[in-house]
């Protein structure tokens, strides 16, 4: 999956009622593309928000 489009699920979660008033996606910054799938991943597992379909999970 493309950095672009992780970002992009980043912030969706980010809007979400468990994130809001929280920055999670400052830390995108500095992660590799693999530590960037893990954190969305993880926020989106928290939130409650089942991953995108067809997702790999090791991209």
């Amino acid at each position: 999956m493309s950095r672009f489009a992780l970002l992009e699920r980043l912030k969706a979660v980010q809007q979400m009622p468990k994130y809001q008033g929280r920055d999670i996606t400052t830390i995108s910054a500095v992660l590799s593309n693999q530590a960037l799938a893990r954190h969305v991943e993880h926020c989106e597992q928290t939130a409650g928000v089942t991953p995108s379909a067809g997702v790999p999970q090791d991209a």
